[in-house]
């Protein structure tokens, strides 16, 4: 009964408007109080959720993404990206997808790829004939390697939910090739759909522009190598690694790019309160729902239901990308993350699977739920960047979900993908 008030009293906030972090430390609390539990100690889960000082880097990270969003990055990554692959048939489709990649390993976030990359080259592919529904799809779909490409905020909180047991540092190093894959999976699906509809072929500047380019485009680059870098030589910790980005960001906008007015560092500053702050209150909440959830022993049920239909390894592991995707499709993915990973990673372990591989498996996952209906949150910006209706979107869009779920299936059963990197560090 207790389970399922909370799991009701959560449906019930979500269904009628309710912000989801509200609506899980609501259900969380009616939980404990139906239990006889003192709410006292609901409010200290809540409290301790975010009372983690590996938690401090999540605020500079995103500080640093928006500050290279609005310090003209994104403009310069295009630029390079043009030049390098602009020159292949429907060029601009798998410029898009390098940007993303490029630009993702920076901000960390694909709602700001999306925004960034997406109001510079959406129109600039409608410009050049490409199909509005086109320019859309390959927009939203390659957005999620930001969520991949370290440094990633979103690794952090995965971290939080082992409780300790997963090194950040390797979970960043274990999503660049999974990263790489889904872009790589992209772009092919971006050039065959191209070619299908015969978009033409841009013209290669040559070498000394792509040289200049990349030059204009290193500076922005360099952000993610020192915060990734500095982490993997010990010379930083996660947190000093994020403020150290955050702090080169700031100059490089500022004094290499200077493209940093006083409006735009107001805008990332107000930006980044605001993400953080949704973010934090979503770890609280999501923190002492999770309990509630290992209370009412729903990682074990879970796990005995999967085994109970099939001891099948691989079917049990595609029945738990199928749960994430649908969970996906509904939730935000930082309340996901906490919640699902004390239910799942046991299971995942007694299949044999590192965290770290179940970690990039799960966010690959929940990246895929991000760009699919009902919520579907960038699906939902790429449309409105591009000025189509979602349903427009939705009719061609099933080339690029094929593209990331065979990313996806190659992430969860090849265990290479996510931990060939991080075993060369051990």
């Amino acid at each position: 009964m207790g389970l399922a008030l909370l799991l009701g009293v959560f449906a019930l906030c979500v269904v009628i408007g309710t912000p989801v972090a509200f609506a899980l430390g609501i259900a969380a609390l009616a939980a404990f109080w139906y239990e006889g539990l003192p709410l006292l100690i609901g409010f200290q889960r809540i409290v301790s959720g975010i009372n983690v000082f590996s938690l401090m880097a999540i605020p500079f990270f995103i500080f640093a993404g928006e500050l290279m969003f609005h310090g003209g990055i994104a403009m310069r990554l295009v630029r390079f990206a043009q030049s390098a692959v602009g020159a292949v048939r429907g060029g601009l489709g798998v410029v898009n997808v390098s940007s993303s990649m490029l630009f993702g390993g920076i901000s960390g976030s694909a709602i700001a790829d999306i925004s960034a990359l997406g109001s510079i080259l959406v129109p600039v592919m409608k410009d050049k004939g490409y199909d509005a529904d086109y320019a859309v799809n390959v927009t939203v779909t390659s957005s999620i390697a930001g969520i991949i490409i370290p440094p990633s905020h979103n690794m952090i909180i995965f971290a939080l939910a082992t409780g300790g047991a997963v090194s950040i540092s390797k979970l960043f190093l274990a999503g660049v090739v999974p990263g790489v894959l889904m872009c790589i999976c992209l772009a092919v699906t971006a050039y065959l759909v191209a070619v299908r509809r015969g978009y033409s072929a841009e013209k290669f500047p040559g070498f000394a522009m792509l040289a200049l380019n990349f030059a204009g485009a290193l500076p922005g680059l360099l952000t993610a190598v020192i915060i990734v870098g500095g982490v993997l030589s010990g010379v930083f910790t996660v947190t000093e690694s994020g403020a150290f980005g955050a702090m080169y960001a700031f100059l490089v906008t500022l004094l290499v790019y200077r493209s940093l007015t006083w409006e735009k560092f107001k805008l990332a500053v107000t930006q980044s309160v605001r993400t953080t702050s949704m973010v934090m209150i979503l770890i609280a909440c999501a923190g002492a729902f999770a309990y509630m959830l290992t209370f009412y022993r729903v990682p074990s049920m879970t796990a005995d239901l999967l085994q109970g239909i099939t001891d099948n390894p691989i079917l049990i592991l595609l029945m738990i990308n199928a749960v994430l995707l649908v969970l996906g499709m509904i939730m935000d993915m930082a309340a996901l993350i906490l919640i699902c990973t004390p239910i799942f990673l046991p299971l995942a372990r007694e299949l044999g699977m590192d965290p770290i591989q179940f970690g990039i498996m799960m966010l690959v996952n929940l990246g895929l739920g991000l760009c699919t209906p009902p919520v579907g949150t960038c699906l939902f910006v790429g449309c409105a960047v591009g000025k189509i209706r979602i349903e427009e979107a939705l009719k061609t869009i099933w080339p690029f979900y094929l593209a990331l779920f065979v990313a996806l299936m190659l992430i969860t059963y090849v265990p290479a993908f996510s931990l060939f990197l991080p075993s060369l560090f051990e």
